[in-house]
């Protein structure tokens, strides 16, 4: 039996979402250890999955590696569509785990775009192959415009930055009871406005931001001065996306960032991709006023919820069984 361990990723936003520049999104996120996921697989004669998304990725890697199939099954599983990043993260898990059942070591890097992972954020990739804070390069515009292509036919972005963030750093996660966020064929109608329309100088300022702020703070592990600047750049996102969501932050997040914003705990407050999940950075010292403020926004929303807390992962997703190497991700 093969095993694969992965966890929820952050997405702050992208670089640029303009047509007018030479590289299309470009990503900022970062590698959580919570929520979890765990994926089991064994060698079988055909394709069993205990759910139907496990079934049609493990039917794609039974395809993509050339074997009969394998029984798999999902122990542990990552909230669906709350900005966590459940898609990329079940894909390649899948993935890994049909391959190592079957004697294979992974090539999740290669075998994303077949799986229709990473045609824009490269981050979820990125976090299961080595965790951490990351930065990717983005697509080419000329390559990559308002229509993705066919599956298989991108590759997925080159990670340009990569830090290991301190492990004091904590992420208090408000999950608020509220509509999904967008995916499938919304979310590719929804992108494909907000990209057409995007102002071009709003990535001039978020390039200044991530490289004069956001970059030199991570790898300082400044904790104050690394919260302000993703927050400022989910806000920035947040003037292409406000047609497309309603705001600079989808309803009810927007109250759930303002008053977790407010918290002295708490060094910076956002949304996480299309949301309803909010991001709080804190430290471990600072990880209980974080949590109570996190509820008492999440009541001033008028919503239900959860809250929780995640640490860093600062590597990447645990892959064991089948055969040995030098698996994706496998810790000693």
């Amino acid at each position: 039996m093969a095993t694969v361990e992965t966890a929820a990723r952050l997405h702050f936003g992208f670089g640029n979402l303009s047509l007018a520049h030479e590289r299309l999104y470009g990503s900022v996120g970062v590698a959580l250890t919570a929520p979890r996921l765990r994926v089991e697989a064994t060698p079988a004669d055909a394709v069993s999955a205990t759910d139907d998304a496990a079934r049609e990725y493990a039917e794609r890697a039974a395809v993509l590696l050339n074997v009969p199939g394998a029984a798999v099954t999902v122990e542990q599983r990552l909230p669906r569509h709350v900005g966590l990043g459940s898609g990329t993260q079940l894909a390649l898990a899948v993935y890994a785990a049909v391959a190592r059942a079957n004697g294979i070591d992974p090539d999740v890097r290669d075998a994303a775009p077949k799986l229709g992972r990473a045609g824009r954020s490269g981050v979820g990739v990125a976090g299961f192959e080595q965790g951490g804070f990351v930065v990717d390069a983005g697509h080419p515009t000329a390559r990559f415009t308002t229509d993705r292509p066919a599956d298989g036919e991108w590759q997925v972005p080159a990670v340009v930055a990569r830090h290991e963030l301190p492990e004091d750093w904590r992420f208090v996660l408000a999950l608020p009871d509220a509509d999904p966020g967008r995916s499938g064929d919304e979310e590719e109608s929804s992108m494909r406005a907000v990209v057409e329309r995007a102002d071009p100088a709003v990535a001039d300022e978020i390039s200044g931001v991530v490289s004069r702020r956001l970059l030199p703070a991570a790898a300082e592990g400044r904790l104050s001065a690394f919260g302000d600047a993703v927050a400022e750049v989910g806000r920035l996102n947040g003037a292409w996306y406000a047609d497309a969501q309603g705001g600079v932050y989808r309803p009810p997040v927007g109250t759930v960032v303002e008053r977790l914003s407010d918290c002295p705990a708490v060094a910076g407050a956002g949304q996480s991709s299309w949301g309803p999940t909010v991001y709080g950075v804190t430290d471990a010292t600072g990880v209980d006023a974080a949590c109570e403020s996190a509820r008492d926004a999440l009541r001033a929303a008028g919503v239900d919820g959860d809250v929780l807390v995640a640490r860093v992962r600062n590597e990447g997703a645990t892959v064991r069984g089948g055969v040995t190497g030098d698996p994706v991700g496998e810790r000693p």
